[in-house]
């Protein structure tokens, strides 16, 4: 049996970017049951009410939304159920530190496959405040006016 090549986003995220700064990201594994990948193969999750916490050196995110698989009867597990995050140790050390130092929080970006291994690309992230939000809103608003500025120059 040939293994899909390359990526396929299954969720993403937008409301992270606008809420905070992503400082640093991670690739990690997600531990899932069987019909809970069946189900993300149908493109059926949700990650934006989602975070995710260290405890005891593992990793977990919480209030992720993985619908149950319509075939799945008895073996499909509570939507929101705990999952375990696959990272390296010396991964989750650094992560501890720059969580406890700098204030720092932990939020899934996409879920995506990566070949035929599902991934989550966590982000280690600041918080915006209300001035920052509005900054970058001010920042995209000069971006769109000049772009469409040079479209109509070009075509006229």
């Amino acid at each position: 049996m040939a293994k899909e090549r390359g990526i396929k986003l299954i969720a993403n995220n937008k409301k992270a970017y606008h809420d905070y700064f992503i400082e640093d990201t991670y690739e990690a594994g997600i531990a899932l049951a069987g019909t809970e990948v069946k189900s993300l193969r149908m493109g059926k999750c949700s990650i934006k009410e989602s975070f995710i916490r260290v405890e005891n050196e593992e990793v977990f995110v919480y209030q992720m939304h993985i619908s149950p698989y319509e075939k799945g009867n008895i073996f499909n597990k509570d939507p929101l159920r705990v999952r375990k995050l696959l990272l390296h140790k010396s991964e989750i050390r650094k992560l501890i530190g720059q969580q406890k130092m700098k204030g720092y929080t932990l939020i899934p970006l996409r879920v995506y496959f990566k070949d035929s291994l599902v991934k989550v690309e966590v982000g280690l992230a600041r918080g915006k405040k209300l001035y920052d939000k509005r900054d970058d809103i001010a920042k995209k608003d000069v971006k769109r006016e000049a772009e469409r500025d040079f479209k109509v120059r070009n075509l006229g």
